[in-house]
């Protein structure tokens, strides 16, 4: 009787063993076959992602290699460089929102008590600004023409404004 119920146990352990053993290996490769399909659906998802910033940097002075050239002098040194250039555009039209009556290049007169004040900047090429402004209860958005001047200032000039309805 005690060898009989020795080789019961034994059957029965060899069995759960080789249950448990086909149990994580068929998990072990369903786990895989998840994590490739998660995977594979991710960097599909990343390079959707990916081409519709290079679309949506289209117009942009940093992939615009026409627009760079033109910062160039006639040998061939750049006289400003665009990593340079857009930063500081776009930190002399800013500072332009401390004045008392709001940013000038708005191309909005100040309705109200507050002044309209650019929030946002673009810097589209080497001629080219998209500029988002707001006073807190109307927005709108502008396009300038910008100029870098022989003595390396920035002017700016206001080609068309456009204001959204509350």
């Amino acid at each position: 009787m005690k060898k009989s119920f020795l080789l019961y146990a034994f059957i029965l352990l060899v069995l759960m063993n080789i249950f448990t053993f086909m149990f994580y290996s068929k998990q072990v490769a369903f786990e895989q076959e998840r994590y490739d399909k998660v995977t594979t659906k991710l960097k599909d998802s990343l390079k959707s992602v990916n081409n519709k910033l290079v679309d949506a940097n289209y117009f942009s002075l940093e992939k615009n290699e026409n627009a760079q050239n033109y910062f160039e002098s006639a040998d061939g040194s750049k006289i400003i460089q665009h990593q340079k250039l857009i930063p500081f555009v776009t930190e002399r039209l800013l500072d332009l929102n401390a004045n008392p009556k709001g940013n000038p290049y708005t191309g909005q007169d100040q309705i109200g008590t507050n002044k309209f004040i650019i929030n946002k900047v673009k810097v589209l090429n080497h001629r080219w600004i998209i500029a988002d402004f707001s006073d807190g209860n109307l927005w709108g958005e502008v396009l300038l023409k910008y100029f870098v001047n022989d003595d390396q200032s920035i002017s700016f000039e206001v080609n068309q404004s456009l204001l959204y309805q509350k």
